[in-house]
């Protein structure tokens, strides 16, 4: 069996969507010909944590943790933040004050000195420990994937001293994510970003993204040898132990992190006054909200009279999130309201097509999300800016479920999107060096 080395902040115990990609690729790697080494963090600062996603560790891998050194005790110093407070993700904010200066400043340091991330002191260290461990275990290939994109400058440093073939795996954009605006870059800061991605995407034998519209991205920041191997879902959709009851309400269900840029504004008042205007809808309607939550998107329920409809739960282990889709009419996708919003292709919206229930997505309807929907017709895409016809759309699917019920529309378009069968393409890419 050959060995690939896989560089990787988030592994377990880390929780929410950084972690599944890798976790769900490695343990597939083995019965393609290739033993996964994990290279990780020990010690990290993971915004949740979830020790159920540990018996997916595939008995093959070999894991090596490696101490890092992040800022975020100085962070959370600084802004009154308990130590043993996750620092939550991205740009999210629950609690609904106006940022103070002392926010901004974070903001700012983070941007401008933890380029390209706040991993960054962890590159060297990395580079010099894995060169002197790969002489003793030698490994046929590298794979590093971001964010954070630190990773990929440990695995670029690495090619540069021992040659070997290495994959650049992209799951989020890196200076076209869509909070690059946010980080109020110096114009030093915002070259100093751009000439490193530039270097490991020209320098790495072959970039992977995980959609198609960010694929083509790369290629115009001077990526010339890309691939799209997408995300997936790791669920056997055929057995009997995962048919799970429906709700008997008309619950609409989202998992994962709304930010500001994902609170669908028009679609809460399309909820709101499809409310107002039936008693019975009302009554029937139940919005579950899993993960976290902006306090922006809470305001924007409760203006809409939809707070007593509506159920916050903070976070549920990622095993008991596939019954959590099962049993809801209707799963919601919201794409971020961004300039690279076409681009977004979130790893649940895989789940979501495998649970088998019907999907409205909010976002652009020439976007990749609203590309696989259509694939698979696993669902509807709705522009953001369309309130009527979310509200035609929602009350199609409400007349549906009160008349004969909503169906499962699982097909088989989806079996090409099982983390087994998109393991297999990384094995192929891996075996092209070879």
């Amino acid at each position: 069996m050959k060995r690939v080395l896989i560089i990787t902040y988030y592994w377990p115990p880390s929780g929410g969507s950084g972690v599944q990609r890798w976790l769900k690729m490695s343990k597939y790697l083995p019965e393609n010909g290739w033993q996964p080494v994990i290279y990780t963090a020990d010690g990290a600062e993971y915004p949740v944590e979830d020790p159920s996603l540990e018996k997916d560790v595939c008995a093959e891998a070999e894991v090596i943790r490696r101490p890092i050194v992040e800022p975020y005790n100085f962070y959370k110093k600084f802004l009154g933040i308990k130590k043993d407070q996750k620092v939550k993700a991205g740009f999210i904010d629950e609690t609904g004050k106006q940022k103070g200066w002392k926010e901004r400043l974070s903001v700012w340091i983070r941007g401008n000195f933890f380029i390209p991330d706040a991993r960054c002191w962890w590159v060297k260290p990395s580079v010099k420990y894995l060169k002197a461990y790969l002489k003793d275990h030698p490994v046929d290939a590298i794979i590093s994937t971001g964010p954070p994109h630190s990773m990929h400058l440990i695995a670029m440093k690495l090619k540069e001293a021992l040659g070997l073939p290495w994959i650049a795996d992209f799951r989020d954009p890196w200076t076209e994510i869509d909070f690059y605006d946010e980080l109020h870059l110096s114009k030093w800061a915002d070259r100093k970003h751009h000439r490193l991605e530039h270097e490991v995407l020209t320098k790495a034998d072959k970039v992977v993204a995980v959609g198609w519209d960010m694929a083509e991205g790369l290629k115009r920041l001077g990526a010339s040898h890309v691939d799209v191997i997408p995300n997936g879902y790791d669920w056997d959709t055929q057995a009997k132990n995962n048919v799970t009851p429906l709700s008997s309400d008309f619950t609409l269900t989202h998992i994962g992190i709304i930010g500001s840029n994902r609170n669908e504004h028009l679609f809460w008042k399309a909820l709101g006054e499809l409310k107002a205007a039936d008693p019975q809808f009302a009554a029937k309607l139940r919005i579950r909200l899993i993960g976290q939550i902006d306090q922006s998107v809470v305001q924007s329920i409760e203006s809409n009279g939809l707070k007593n409809n509506t159920e916050f739960i903070p976070y549920i282990p990622h095993d008991q999130i596939q019954a959590q889709q099962a049993s809801s009419q209707v799963l919601l996708l919201f794409i971020n309201n961004t300039p690279n919003a076409k681009g977004i292709l979130t790893g649940k919206l895989f789940e979501y097509i495998a649970a088998g229930r019907p999907i409205l997505c909010i976002g652009p309807e020439d976007g990749d999300a609203a590309r696989l929907l259509d694939e698979t017709q696993a669902g509807t895409t709705v522009g953001f800016e369309n309130k009527e016809k979310m509200k035609a759309i929602i009350k199609g699917l409400y007349q549906s479920y009160l008349e004969n019920g909503l169906p499962s529309n699982r097909n088989k378009e989806i079996e090409k999107y099982s983390r087994k069968a998109l393991a297999g393409e990384f094995a192929n890419l891996l075996a092209s060096y070879q």
